[in-house]
């Protein structure tokens, strides 16, 4: 799918220096942002799961620890 990407004048020379840096296209920029954010956004939600699953079993141990 195609589609169009609007950046103003800096984040467009931001993007080509990056890009010059490594040696990979614009593109290959973006999509790879795109990955590791994705990435990045699945382990936070994760991680939230886990959370959730196992906070309530510690609580009271918490509870007596108190505030840090």
């Amino acid at each position: 799918m195609a589609m169009t990407l609007r950046l103003t004048d800096e984040e467009s020379a931001r993007l080509a220096e990056l890009a010059a840096a490594e040696g990979r296209s614009k593109q290959e920029i973006v999509r790879a942002a795109l990955a590791e954010r994705w990435a990045r956004q699945r382990k936070d939600q994760q991680l939230g799961e886990v959370v959730q699953r196992v906070l309530p079993h510690y609580r009271g141990l918490l509870d007596d620890l108190g505030p840090a």
